[in-house]
């Protein structure tokens, strides 16, 4: 068994379908590598116990007998659900999210749930109030957030996937710092019935792994039409992995968000792995071409406003009534404070501050209305941009993993840590990052492909004929090998 720790799922399916190892001798495997390894990494809050993890599951489908981690925002019916947060410590589902669901019917094991920021709101997984969770290559710095568990989980070795959310950055930023594959799927794609919500607009259920042909087979089972959900789009399921050849697309056009790769403050390391996968997409038969997007730059500050604005509304409800911690007191309204001054954290009190100034009387107009007209202007600027190029190219992050506690006295530059992510989530639009190399001090390197709307077919199929012609993928930190 010592060479399934980084086995792809469909290896992994070749060994149970020939019966060389069982469902149950592979989860044994994974649940094992959590108890040597995850102490050190904190991936994940709660592990399951085996038999609770095969009874839940489905005998038999698409991903029958395959281990994987649920983010602890995540619904499913029994289990904890935290969001990573004091005020749901104790806190069990009452039913399962649509992904869950879908994942068990598909016969998945789902091993536990995985660490993140606290209610998804952070960009380094160092708001948990439990535990952060540390980089498996190098465990002094952060594994990017707010799906930092998930990703941890994937890029450590201790199972093949995860889901995570992706509202700003959240699967993508953590995936480039950590050397896996991170996709976020078109709005309304996945449906978000049963996932606790930070900014409702924006919110994308999302798929990581270490190889893009695996993301796809779970995206797969994941996707489509959901009537619980008002935004779920009407789309019907597909096999999002069928069509990866190793090809690309005759004639595919690539822009490359010129400005954004060359932006102020970019790692020079990272501008030259990108530079280096847009040279070997070209040798793939792409047509390159830089490509100009005078909002993007707009994104960062319309994200920070939208995103706080939904925030604040989305979490009134956390007030000691319904669910979760109450504080002791018999006066109403000091229960009301006490709880959430009590269970939030210092990132969730400042995101719910924020949003409740940006919508009050007086500012609302200045700040949200604005944002909202910024939103429309960038949305029909992709969509222009989408009618000359078939997919974008630029950069996942503007610098490798930072160490923790890196920006603890400079938190405009954390948030601008989503500066080349959120612009996709304002837009509704698919995107993954992949790894694409290393710096000098071996931390991974990340990019980002970019799509139009439910392009995920396209995005797939252009980013596995890459990673076909490069290693990135094969590289694992070498104190999780078995």
């Amino acid at each position: 068994m010592k060479n399934l720790a980084f086995a792809t799922i469909t290896q992994l399916q070749d060994l149970l379908k020939n019966k060389e190892i069982s469902a149950q001798e592979l989860l044994t495997f994974y649940l094992d590598r959590f108890a040597k390894y995850d102490p050190a990494i904190g991936a994940a809050l709660d592990v399951f116990d085996k038999d609770s993890i095969i009874a839940a599951a489905a005998k038999s489908g698409e991903l029958a007998g395959i281990p994987g981690l649920l983010k602890d925002i995540i619904a499913e019916k029994g289990r904890s659900l935290t969001c990573a947060s004091k005020i749901l410590e104790g806190y069990k589902a009452t039913y399962d999210a649509t992904s869950t669901a879908r994942l068990k019917d598909a016969g998945a094991y789902i091993v536990g749930r995985a660490n993140c920021d606290e209610f998804a709101m952070g960009s380094s997984n160092e708001t948990s109030a439990y535990k952060k969770v540390k980089n498996p290559w190098d465990h002094e710095r952060v594994a990017g957030g707010s799906s930092g568990g998930s990703i941890a989980a994937v890029a450590a070795g201790l199972v093949p996937w995860a889901i995570g959310t992706d509202t700003g950055s959240s699967i993508r930023q953590p995936a480039a710092f950590c050397g896996v594959v991170g996709l976020k799927p078109t709005y309304g794609l996945v449906s978000r019935y049963g996932v606790t919500a930070y900014a409702s607009s924006l919110d994308c259920v999302s798929v990581t792994a270490r190889t893009v042909k695996d993301t796809a087979k779970v995206l797969s089972v994941i996707a489509g039409k959901d009537p619980k959900d008002a935004t779920s789009l009407a789309t019907e399921k597909k096999d999002y992995a069928a069509t990866l050849d190793g090809a690309i697309k005759k004639g595919l056009k690539i822009g490359v968000v010129d400005a954004a790769l060359h932006a102020e403050g970019m790692d020079p390391e990272i501008v030259q792995a990108i530079e280096t996968a847009i040279a070997e997409l070209k040798k793939l038969g792409a047509r390159i071409e830089n490509v100009e997007l005078p909002a993007f730059e707009y994104g960062a500050a319309t994200y920070f406003i939208l995103s706080r604005a939904e925030a604040a509304s989305n979490l009134a409800r956390f007030d000691g009534v319904r669910y979760g911690m109450r504080a002791k007191t018999d006066d109403l309204f000091d229960m009301y404070s006490d709880t959430r001054r009590d269970g939030f954290g210092a990132e969730v009190k400042r995101r719910i501050l924020i949003g409740n100034y940006v919508l009050s009387a007086g500012h609302a107009d200045a700040f949200y209305v604005n944002a909202k007209k910024v939103q429309q202007r960038m949305r029909q600027e992709f969509i222009e941009t989408f009618k000359k190029y078939d997919l974008l190219v630029l950069p996942t992050t503007p610098m490798p993993a930072f160490k923790f506690g890196a920006f603890d006295t400079d938190r405009l530059q954390m948030d601008l840590q989503d500066y080349f992510t959120c612009p996709i989530n304002i837009a509704g639009l698919p995107a993954i990052s992949m790894p694409c190399g290393f710096t000098k001090n071996n931390l991974p390197i990340g990019f980002q492909i970019v799509g139009s709307h439910l392009s995920e077919e396209l995005i797939c199929q252009t980013a596995h004929a890459y990673e076909q012609v490069t290693p990135w993928h094969t590289m694992h930190p070498a104190q999780y090998a078995e």
